[in-house]
């Protein structure tokens, strides 16, 4: 599903954005934490109060999302790396035992489509770079 790259990118953030579409199809985009969940090979977003957001609601609504990861790792030549994973996602209420300072819920996105670009392909100059852009 992901490259030995994208993993390894995924591993190194712990922060990335969560687009979900609200019934009236308008959309909301949320900066969020997250893990990757390598057992149901998908995203997990945690946070305070989950299941009170409106990202929960909108998950439970459509279960349709987008999560994107992204940085710049150099300024002189300019480098960005970006890691987008558009899927299905589901309200879990108790995907967790937490300590009480989290919810126990997560919204949980199971990739379709993943485009990665810049994360595995250092020696390119960064104009010349490639999205790798496929469906899983």
């Amino acid at each position: 599903m992901f490259t030995e790259a994208e993993l390894a990118f995924l591993a190194e953030h712990d922060l990335g954005r969560l687009a979900t579409q609200h019934p009236d199809g308008t959309l909301q985009v949320s900066p969020v934490g997250f893990t990757w969940n390598p057992d149901a090979r998908a995203i997990d977003v945690t946070g305070y109060h989950l299941t009170r957001s409106r990202k929960y609601r909108n998950v439970e609504a459509n279960g349709r999302a987008a999560f994107v990861i992204d940085d710049r790792p150099s300024l002189d030549p300019m480098r960005v790396r970006c890691l987008e994973i558009r899927g299905h996602a589901e309200g879990i209420p108790d995907a967790f035992t937490t300590d009480g300072h989290l919810d126990d819920a997560a919204i949980r996105i199971h990739p379709e489509r993943i485009i990665s670009f810049g994360i595995d392909d250092p020696d390119h100059d960064p104009l010349d770079l490639v999205p790798n852009n496929r469906s899983v």
